[in-house]
């Protein structure tokens, strides 16, 4: 089921996410409703709170061509960053058609629970560690207009604002 994406600025977004206690068929549902709604969108990562649901759980997949490959992180916990840095033109399905540079680092390690319940680790790399970033710093209520000097992400902000009002009109 495809569910709508919260639009920036929205007070959920700003939340910072309870973690996940244990795997239920209703986190699964969520998951899969989550990479449905991502692929739509489409974007190539997801996080709970952009549905409005305040847990630690996000999706992702950084494949534009070729096979997918989904992946539903639980509580994702960042275990190492490398100090060197990328710098990426992001963008968020809850901050449409916005993008501005950002820097992170360029090479992340990563410990989260599968929907099997099982601990997983990997480093990420390239687009997969930007996104990875960026969906862990949603559960922590940022978003990536947060990286970015106060005069530009005053600018989104009200972008955005005159956006959701657009939309309520046409609702």
């Amino acid at each position: 089921m495809i569910r709508p994406i919260l639009i920036h600025p929205d007070p959920r977004l700003k939340k910072v996410c309870d973690p996940v206690a244990e795997v239920t068929p209703e986190l699964r549902a969520l998951a899969e409703d989550m990479l449905e709604t991502m692929y739509d969108a489409p974007g190539v990562g997801l996080a709970a709170p952009q549905v409005g649901v305040t847990k630690r759980l996000l999706v992702m997949d950084c494949v534009k061509e070729g096979t997918p490959e989904p992946m539903v992180l639980i509580n994702p916990r960042l275990i190492w960053a490398s100090e060197d840095l990328s710098s990426y033109e992001e963008g968020c399905l809850s901050i449409p058609d916005q993008y501005a540079e950002v820097k992170r680092p360029a090479l992340v390690r990563v410990e989260w629970t599968d929907l099997d319940g099982a601990l997983q680790e990997r480093e990420f790399e390239g687009l997969w560690a930007t996104c990875v970033q960026h969906e862990m710093d949603h559960l922590d209520g940022r978003l990536f207009i947060d990286h970015l000097g106060l005069m530009k992400r005053q600018m989104i902000t009200r972008k955005m604002e005159k956006l959701k009002r657009e939309r309520a009109r046409q609702a």
